[in-house]
């Protein structure tokens, strides 16, 4: 499929200055940019967390939701490193995998949902649970990027997994709801705290799909700058590198 970017070679110098990477005409790139100075109006520029916390309000138009993301370890850099060796990103439904930018990565990108129909029918548990487990007996989890920004019972499985010893690379839990939402969020957070797995969430009932592309597209993004040498994968000098994780 041709571009604008490809008829144009100027598109492809902007495309480097930032942008979206889901932009790729010239007056798309323009927005992209213009929204996100906007945002870096609104929340600090100062670490790959302040990334995360931008993108979030980028997701949502809502300048609060800064003050709702929550932190376990150093999930930028290890999600951003998960990137660049390219593990798998495996998201709970259609939706989310949909929203994940198919460019600045050579990641794999696939659904849970779909799988483990017969484990959610002989139990009666839900589907996107049920999904979650088939690929955690799979071995698809290990090392994956691990996504959820739908089902409650998705982040719930997936805690469930790390407790028995699965370890993706990073969790991004953002589910939606006002049935175990929060709640799902808050084990994700335990799980991860206590076994070490880097984890990006946020408190409260919001959350939802499009959150959970956009920060995981911002791990892309990070990724990206990486590689072009414009950000460090080093750990800081300090390592509470800012100010409200929990």
């Amino acid at each position: 499929m041709t571009t604008d970017a490809d008829v144009d070679g100027s598109a492809d110098d902007e495309a480097e200055a930032y942008a979206d990477l889901g932009a790729t005409t010239e007056n798309a790139m323009h927005i992209a940019e213009t929204s996100m100075d906007r945002v870096r109006e609104l929340v600090p520029d100062e670490t790959l967390r302040d990334r995360i916390r931008q993108k979030s309000v980028h997701a949502t138009g809502d300048p609060e939701f800064q003050h709702l993301m929550r932190f376990e370890g150093d999930p930028v850099r290890a999600g951003a490193k998960a990137v660049l060796d390219e593990r798998p990103i495996v998201t709970d439904i259609t939706m989310v995998k949909s929203g994940i930018t198919g460019r600045g990565h050579g990641c794999s990108v696939r659904k849970a949902i779909g799988n483990g129909t017969d484990l959610a029918e002989r139990t009666g548990m839900t589907r996107t649970a049920a999904s979650v487990l088939e690929l955690d007996r799979r071995g698809v989890y290990d090392g994956a990027v691990a996504v959820v920004g739908n089902a409650p019972t998705a982040a719930l499985a997936l805690a469930d997994c790390i407790e028995d010893g699965t370890r993706p690379a990073v969790v991004v839990a953002t589910p939606v709801g006002f049935v175990k939402a929060a709640e799902s969020r808050e084990r994700v957070r335990e799980v991860a705290r206590e076994y070490g797995v880097p984890a990006v969430t946020n408190v409260g009932r919001r959350g939802g799909s499009g959150l959970a592309a956009g920060l995981t597209n911002e791990l892309v993004h990070v990724a990206s700058d990486a590689r072009d040498g414009e950000v460090s994968l080093e750990p800081p000098e300090e390592p509470n590198e800012d100010r409200s994780d929990r």
